[in-house]
């Protein structure tokens, strides 16, 4: 059985209504790229990703601090209580293969931080914003945020990822048809496994030879 990639959203519990109408695009964006939402379970930019994936048709997973679970949002479908407090910010970045952060106090930053720390790449929306000093981050550790302008911008950034990261395990067809510009709209939003974000192999040597 095909188990989808997860992608947290992340952001305030307290937000605005502009972070939230950016969350709530989101989540839905990614569920109809065939994504699971993971989110931290609770208000704001969390129950607005969540509202959006379940509008959607998608799958939401939340993974709340306390020991309740009935504090999970009313869009939360999978709900993991696990009474660590903050501790549980690693879990919903470590439990997704992409992240995308929007606004945020400092657990968000927190989460940012243990995101690039694991090698998973951040994508933000009016978020912190982060500047390394100079010399190594790590082992594994990337160097910052991946900055989109908007949420549209903020799927396609994260399908595109992860059709690399599909190709790259080799589960691609190079037969299939080449990644659209345009954003991801509810009848154009792109799918992690069914647009390739390149050609490949004697695929790509047929197109540069003209041949289609």
């Amino acid at each position: 059985m095909s188990r989808p990639p997860a992608v947290a959203v992340i952001g305030p519990g307290r937000a605005s209504a502009r972070q939230e109408a950016a969350a709530h695009e989101i989540g839905a964006g990614l569920a109809r790229a065939g994504l699971l939402v993971v989110t931290g379970g609770l208000g704001g930019v969390m129950q607005a990703a969540c509202r959006g994936a379940s509008e959607a048709a998608g799958q939401t997973l939340c993974v709340l601090p306390g020991p309740d679970s009935s504090a999970a949002n009313h869009w939360c479908q999978v709900v993991v209580p696990t009474g660590l407090g903050e501790a549980r910010n690693a879990l919903v970045v470590r439990a997704a293969q992409a992240v995308v952060a929007i606004g945020g106090a400092w657990g968000t930053l927190s989460e940012i931080a243990l995101a690039l720390r694991g090698g998973i790449p951040v994508f933000g929306i009016e978020t912190w914003e982060l500047r390394p000093p100079p010399g190594p981050v790590g082992p594994g550790g990337r160097h910052g945020i991946e900055r989109v302008p908007d949420p549209a911008s903020a799927v396609t950034a994260v399908v595109h990822h992860l059709q690399e990261q599909w190709f790259s395990r080799g589960k691609g067809a190079s037969s299939r048809p080449e990644r659209t510009a345009r954003a991801p709209t509810r009848e154009t939003s792109p799918r992690y496994d069914r647009m390739p974000p390149r050609a490949h192999g004697a695929e790509a040597g047929r197109r540069k030879g003209g041949k289609r």
